[in-house]
């Protein structure tokens, strides 16, 4: 006996059963679902005629009819069935050979020409019990709706009692059905939509010349579906959907503290030792600032150290891509067949965030990827559509957001527009989600046109807070040593301050002050090392310790492979 109050006897707990799932076979659908459809439910897919509500249907029946699980497919006046299957047959997912035996379609043209709703509803009956199916669906009953207001006689139903009894049969035998029907927004509050264990709304937005389709799970009994619009296409396959919050599948993966190498010679000190592993970073410059250079740097060391990498382009065709990573001695292409190495090309119109945070996201986890590059986030909201470049920030977020949650380095790059005090680029809309920021800008030094970049921020690491010049030489971008002697960097024409130089080298060039900052904050190095530091060609930098020696700034060790700082300014 229960223990409690004497006398009293505990209700036994009603026993229950899991509902089951079916899979549409819609890539993307059973997320948004909340896992998928569930068995026995009775279900509305509505939308605006041409977007798409036949289609995917047709994809779901066609992924679970079977010889032991038929499915029946009543058509009306909307479509006829040799019509509807001509085109149907295009799609990927039509198979023939289930038409017939495992799919049975009946059209009700002549019962609903009779405008005799009860005939229409005898037939439907009858044709369920002689089939005995797992699957209905009627396509479109909205035309029923169209032929007949109110019943004419008592023999036969008016519509709003055809639709209950219709419903009321779909949801009593053990069936998993679907209405196919033709709704504005201002009809949801029409009866169908409370009876429905599930609604799917289907939409097209058009927005000038761009045309995106969008799915809504306005309602799923039983589950959780995710929230909000979702897009989709349809292409060749049939549908896809893109999901607003992609699966993780328990992808997440710990945090590392280490760093990576850039690739960029002198990059890695400016970091405080490199990226931190996990880090979104934002490479933000003008154009013709080697923002790809870097990007293509970053890639290779990843491929050089043995990792998956990903580079996503927007601007460049992958040939072009590859032709100038070659050029400058990183030929990636032989890595395509590697397994290790993906290129992606997104340059379509009207393409969605969705779209391309799936691509990418197929890509990481096919690959265990653990570098991803953007290459442009400018590019890449140019080939949006218009509808969802109102929504780049929110879109954005969520792109970093599902691809840092795989535990992935991002490397982005982004263009400057405009110029100081005026510069706007789009971290300010965006710099929230990244981790790390890298500003590059030309300034005019001496007549000549030179490039510069400055860590402008590092969550939670120590950074360089200098400017530092820089090459894209035929090799890539090297770093060079910082720009101590100037003012007002930012305006692009800086000044020459040489009393706030932490170095007083009187009378020696730009290039010559940098070397000898180098080699004061190194000890010594070897002309390699000097090389990549300032970015100077063998030629010059030769000729520029000569004089460095012979001015008594500097001298060489004694076998002459390394050079060492003997003066300082005022010193």
């Amino acid at each position: 006996m229960t223990k409690g109050k004497p006398g009293v006897r505990k209700a036994a707990a009603p026993e229950t059963s899991r509902i089951l799932s079916i899979k549409t076979g819609v890539p993307g659908l059973d997320a948004v679902l909340g896992g998928g459809l569930p068995e026995l439910s009775f279900n509305l897919i509505a939308g605006s005629p041409g977007s798409g509500k036949t289609t995917l249907a047709q994809q779901i029946l066609f992924a679970n009819a079977a010889p032991d699980r038929p499915a029946l497919y009543f058509t009306v006046l909307g479509e006829p069935t040799l019509k509807m299957l001509r085109y149907q047959q295009e799609f990927a997912f039509f198979d023939s050979a289930l038409v017939g035996k495992s799919i049975h379609y009946v059209n009700l043209s002549e019962e609903a020409l009779e405008l005799d709703l009860r005939l229409v509803l005898e037939r439907m009956v009858a044709e369920v019990e002689r089939v005995k199916p797992r699957l209905v669906v009627v396509d479109s009953f909205r035309t029923f709706l169209g032929r007949s207001t109110e019943a004419t006689s008592g023999d036969t139903l008016s519509i709003d009692q055809f639709i209950e009894r219709l419903a009321l049969h779909l949801t009593t035998w053990e069936v998993t059905s679907f209405l196919i029907g033709e709704y504005d927004e201002g009809e949801q509050r029409s009866p169908v939509f409370t009876v429905a264990d599930g609604v799917l709304w289907l939409s097209q937005a058009t927005d000038r010349n761009s045309v995106v389709r969008k799915m809504q799970a306005i309602k799923v009994r039983g589950r959780a579906p995710m929230p909000g619009l979702h897009t989709f296409r349809i292409t060749s396959a049939g549908v896809q959907i893109f999901p607003r919050i992609p699966e993780q599948q328990g992808q997440r993966r710990p945090s590392e503290h280490r760093r990576l190498a850039t690739g960029v010679p002198g990059l890695d000190e400016m970091m405080g030792g490199g990226i931190p592993a996990g880090d979104a970073v934002m490479l933000a410059g003008p154009a013709g600032s080697g923002k790809t250079t870097f990007g293509t740097q970053f890639a290779a060391e990843g491929l050089r150290q043995g990792e998956s990498v990903v580079i996503v382009v927007f601007e460049e065709y992958p040939d072009e891509y590859l032709a100038r990573a070659k050029a400058r001695s990183l030929d990636m292409g032989k890595e395509l067949a590697s397994g290790k190495f993906r290129l992606i090309y997104l340059r379509p119109l009207d393409l969605s965030v969705d779209e391309t945070l799936a691509e990418i996201m197929d890509a990481v986890r096919e690959l265990g990827a653990q570098r991803v590059v953007i290459d442009s986030l400018s590019g890449f909201e140019v080939a949006l559509a218009p509808a969802f470049r109102e929504d780049f920030r929110e879109s954005l977020y969520r792109l970093v957001g599902a691809l840092t949650a795989t535990g992935v380095t991002i490397f982005m790059t982004t263009e400057i527009v405009g110029g100081y005090p005026e510069v706007r680029f789009t971290t300010e809309k965006v710099s929230f989600i990244t981790d790390d920021i890298i500003v590059q800008r030309f300034v005019e030094l001496e007549g000549e046109l030179l490039r510069v970049l400055a860590v402008h921020k590092m969550r939670g690491s120590e950074h360089s807070r200098n400017f530092h010049r820089y090459e894209v030489t035929p090799n890539g971008a090297v770093i060079g040593g910082p720009l101590r002697h100037y003012r007002g960097i930012l305006t692009g024409i800086p000044e020459f301050h040489l009393e706030s130089s932490r170095f007083d080298h009187s009378g020696l060039t730009h290039d010559e002050s940098s070397i000898l900052d180098t080699l004061v904050r190194m000890g010594d190095a070897s002309r390699e090392v000097l090389a990549e530091r300032v970015g100077l060609r063998p030629s010059e930098l030769s000729l520029t310790l000569k004089r460095l020696e012979a001015l008594g700034y500097a001298a060489p060790s004694e076998d002459g492979k390394t050079f060492r700082a003997i003066a300082k300014a005022g010193g």
